[in-house]
């Protein structure tokens, strides 16, 4: 038996859905002098946010329901530094009854292979307790299922 690692599939802007540009910030840059770690999960946390509220899906202030992270993580492919533009790319590999598992892959300048890929599950609960879950109303569920792709 080998013990190489298996290369695993590294996705292309083909594999998303929907494509958010974030510019990096001098600040980004860690000590060895590309994007610490830390800030992918932000780039994350962004393309889903700023697709939901443009889908008018979820109203920060308002919506009955909000989306917390669950579950999370990160696997980091080729480095990426300040000044390059990332573009978050979103697709969504599941719609459970009160969750989504939202996938993510971030791509450096015009790159077509990504820098990153991650994922993380919101579960949605009811904005009041914070604690129940909740099931995701149709106007979410529909937002969400123009995104919906086989599992990554």
């Amino acid at each position: 038996m080998s013990s190489a690692p298996r290369e695993k599939h590294r996705p292309t802007r083909a594999d998303f859905r929907h494509f958010l540009e974030i510019p990096t910030r001098w600040g980004d840059n860690d000590a060895y002098a590309h994007v610490n770690n830390v800030t992918y999960y932000s780039f994350f946390d962004t393309v889903v946010s700023r697709f939901l509220l443009a889908s008018g899906a979820i109203d920060l202030k308002t919506s009955p329901l909000i989306g917390v992270v669950v579950e999370t993580g990160c696997r980091y492919l080729a480095p990426i530094s300040f000044p390059d533009l990332v573009t978050a790319g979103l697709r969504v590999a599941r719609i459970g009854n009160t969750s989504v598992r939202y996938e993510i892959g971030i791509f450096r300048n015009d790159e077509e292979e990504a820098s990153a890929e991650g994922h993380f599950i919101h579960v949605y609960v009811d904005r009041a307790t914070q604690t129940r879950p909740t099931p995701l109303p149709q106007d979410l569920r529909d937002a969400v299922a123009s995104l919906l792709v086989g599992a990554g």
